[in-house]
């Protein structure tokens, strides 16, 4: 305490106070330094998080897309902050490559297409759904032109469908469309890129100076600063043994074989006797078509339903004949199928191709080899040769006007014994009572006409 002209004066705080000032601003101070240290090094080093990076190196086909899904579904359900797909494909199936890159398209996870070889025909497709492209120097895209199976150019209408799909795709990412349309279409010209009649093929550098590519890049980390997750734990993913061998079974080179060894095993099953390995060799064959199917994605739980029905149906008919539990079962197993396929005209078409086929070679195995088992059951075989003593009817001319006994009454059909034989007989009108003389007056063929013995006989010749 302090007096100042007469007056008590308390200091507020005193050195205690100016003490607590100072350290609150060292604080400050520290604290601001901090924070500014950490925001620098951020920005040096990058950010952490998680990467899920998915290789898509291969013809693109159906089953790819389970495949994919798969992927993209764990990406989501582990919070991952982006995902990658390494691309090096020459192409494939053009429904496939939609399905893709919708699935791509539609992803809440930011996806970069890193090309480290090819991304042609298809493959462009599938990487302009992608957020961000990165190519390595001596990658390339484009040269989309949709082709038939026989390696022949689509009709105009097809192609003019995929040359819409891929504008699609460039616009939604801010890509030039008519570069994209350029892929697809030979009508289609860019100045100071390609003269009408040529397809748009760019290479790395020539993508990113047009707008089709993000950036050129040398490897997996160079992707990862180019998204800003240097520091990223990186999820390598892979197709499972069972996706594997889905795309293989799904494959449009591979559904019509597996047809026909299902058809040829199951016809033979009808030409030759019990159940053997023919009949298993088809069995598996369709048994592989939709476990792969399943496996895609394609089939259900319905057809899997109406193969198992088809088989036991099938499998019935070798112990129950009659032909319609064969019939329906082969009616189950071929519906199951075209269920089952990922294109419905597809799977109808080579079915189609795969019966005719197999129905030449049973029928040329049949006329070498002979027919036997189920198939003979099915069919009359046996022949009646007069050689063998076979004839259509029995003639009996040589008993008109024998006289014999009548062993049944006669009303007017019955049974007469002639020369200890028994025959079957007709009355030439009246009741003839049994254990009664009879007279053969007439034959027609099989027909033996008689009448009581008593009454004087008058033989009837046909002219004939």
């Amino acid at each position: 305490m302090k007096r100042f002209n007469g007056v008590n004066v308390y200091p507020v705080g005193g050195d205690n106070m100016g003490k607590a000032r100072l350290w609150t601003c060292l604080c400050l101070v520290i604290f601001s330094g901090t924070v500014m240290l950490g925001q620098a090094q951020s920005q040096g080093e990058g950010k952490t998080g998680l990467v899920y990076w998915i290789p898509l190196n291969q013809t693109i086909e159906q089953g790819l897309t389970a495949y994919l899904e798969r992927t993209f579904s764990e990406a989501e359900e582990a919070a991952a902050d982006a995902i990658v797909v390494e691309m090096d494909t020459l192409g494939g199936e053009v429904n496939a490559a939609l399905d893709i890159g919708k699935l791509i398209g539609h992803s809440d996870i930011p996806v970069s297409m890193y090309i480290k070889g090819e991304a042609i025909s298809a493959g462009a497709y599938i990487a302009l759904n992608a957020d961000t492209i990165f190519m390595t120097p001596s990658s390339a895209i484009g040269a989309a032109e949709p082709r038939l199976i026989t390696g022949e150019t689509a009709d105009p209408k097809t192609v003019a469908f995929w040359a819409s799909n891929m504008r699609a795709a460039a616009e939604a990412n801010g890509r030039d469309p008519d570069i994209a349309e350029a892929m697809v279409d030979r009508n289609i010209a860019i100045e100071g890129l390609t003269e009408r009649g040529e397809l748009v093929s760019l290479s790395a550098n020539e993508a990113v100076e047009y707008g089709m590519a993000d950036n050129i890049v040398q490897n997996q980390q160079d992707v990862l600063d180019e998204i800003g997750y240097p520091k990223a734990s990186v999820v390598e993913m892979d197709m499972t043994p069972a996706e594997r061998l889905a795309r293989i079974l799904t494959s449009p080179y591979v559904v019509p074989i597996l047809f026909l060894i299902g058809l040829i095993g199951i016809g033979i099953e009808l030409f030759t006797p019990g159940f053997g390995f023919p009949g298993v060799l088809g069995l598996l064959a369709f048994g592989l078509y939709f476990f792969g199917h399943f496996i895609a994605g394609f089939a259900g739980v319905e057809t899997v339903a109406l193969l198992v029905a088809g088989i036991v149906l099938i499998l019935l008919e070798l112990f129950v004949p009659g032909g319609i539990l064969g019939v329906l079962g082969f009616i189950a197993l071929i519906t199951g199928i075209i269920m089952a396929a990922f294109d419905a005209m597809f799977g109808i078409v080579s079915l189609m191709i795969a019966m005719v086929v197999s129905a030449v070679i049973l029928v040329l195995s049949a006329r070498y080899f002979g027919t036997r088992g189920t198939w003979r059951k099915l069919t009359l075989t046996d022949r009646q040769q007069n050689e063998a003593g076979y004839v259509s009817s029995r003639s009996y001319k040589e008993l008109e006007g024998k006289r014999g006994m009548s062993v049944t009454p006669l009303r007017p059909s019955g049974i007469m014994m002639l020369d200890g034989k028994r025959y079957d007989v007709v009355s030439e009108g009246a009741f003839v009572a049994a254990n009664q003389p009879v007279v053969v007056v007439q034959v027609e063929g099989s027909r033996i006409v008689v009448r009581p013995s008593g009454e004087t006989v008058q033989f009837h010749h046909n002219e004939s």
